[in-house]
C-alpha cells in the first residue's frame, strides 16, 4: 500500500502553483534632460494605453496559470533609476488595469539631465535577476539619445543565468534633415550594435514621442506573440533545473 503511494505520487504533476511565468518582462523609460514634461507623458500614458490595447491584452491575459510579471522603471543618468511598478503578475483583466493606471499617474521627478544607458541597463538587468522562475527574461530600454553617463553598455557584460536575458530596445527619434540630432537612423544603428543582446533581441522605432503608444503596442505584440514558440520546453527545462 505505501509503495503504490510513493509510485502514485512520483506519478503526480507537479502543483500548479509550481508552473512559474511565461516571461519576466523589465521595461525602463528614457527621462533624461532630452525628454521635457510633455514626452515623458507621451511615454507613461502610451505604454498605459499599450498594455490596454486589444492584441497585447489578449495576449497577456491568455495563459493566467503561467502569467506575466510585468515591472517598470524610469532612468536617466548613471545614478539615476526609479522603480515606477514593483514585479507585478498580470492574472486578470482587474489586475492589468491596475498596472496601467499605475504607471499612466507616475509623475516626473528632478533627477540628473545626463543619458546613463549602462547603468540602465545594469538595473534592469538586477531586476530580471530577481525572477529566476520566469521562462522568458526580457528587458525594454527605450531611448531618445547616445549614452553620455557612466558605463558604456557594450563594456557591460551580463551575468550568465538561466533563463538568458534578451534585451530589446525602442529607439525615439525623428530624421535628420528633420532637426534630430542623432537622427534616428544613427540611433537604430547605435542601440542595435550597443545595447540589444540576447535571443531574438531587436530595434522597433517611434517616429518622434507621438509614435510611442503605437510603437510601445507593436513591440509588445512581438515580444508576448514569441511566448507561444517552444514554451512546452520552457517549462520542462524550468522544471528540471528546480
Amino acid at each position: 500500500m505505501i509503495r503504490a503511494l510513493a509510485l502514485a505520487l512520483l506519478c503526480s504533476p507537479p502543483p500548479a502553483a509550481e508552473a512559474g511565468c511565461r516571461q519576466a518582462l523589465a521595461i525602463g523609460l528614457d527621462v533624461s534632460g532630452s525628454v521635457d514634461a510633455r514626452e515623458f507623458l507621451l511615454q507613461v500614458r502610451g505604454l498605459a494605453a499599450a498594455l490596454r490595447a486589444a492584441p497585447v491584452r489578449a495576449l497577456l491575459l491568455e495563459a493566467p496559470e503561467t502569467p506575466v510579471a510585468l515591472a517598470v522603471y524610469d532612468w536617466s543618468g548613471s545614478a539615476d533609476q526609479r522603480l515606477i511598478l514593483p514585479w507585478t503578475e498580470i492574472r486578470d483583466a482587474a489586475t492589468l488595469e491596475s498596472v496601467a493606471a499605475t504607471i499612466a499617474a507616475t509623475n516626473r521627478v528632478p533627477r540628473s539631465p545626463a543619458t546613463g544607458v549602462g547603468a540602465a541597463l545594469a538595473y534592469g538587468d538586477r531586476l530580471l535577476a530577481q525572477r529566476p522562475d520566469c521562462w522568458r527574461a526580457v528587458l525594454d530600454l527605450t531611448g531618445d539619445g547616445l549614452n553620455n553617463s557612466g558605463m558604456q553598455p557594450r563594456d557591460l557584460r551580463l551575468p550568465e543565468r538561466m533563463p538568458p536575458a534578451t534585451v530589446n530596445a525602442l529607439v525615439i527619434g525623428v530624421h535628420s534633415d528633420e532637426g534630430g540630432e542623432p537622427g534616428i537612423a544613427e540611433l537604430t544603428s547605435w542601440f542595435a550594435t550597443e545595447v540589444i543582446r540576447g535571443p531574438d533581441a531587436f530595434v522597433e522605432t517611434a517616429l518622434g514621442f507621438d509614435d510611442f503608444q503605437a510603437a510601445m503596442e507593436r513591440k509588445l505584440v512581438k515580444e508576448l506573440s514569441g511566448l507561444r514558440i517552444g514554451a512546452a520546453d520552457a517549462a520542462r527545462r524550468s522544471a528540471r533545473s528546480r
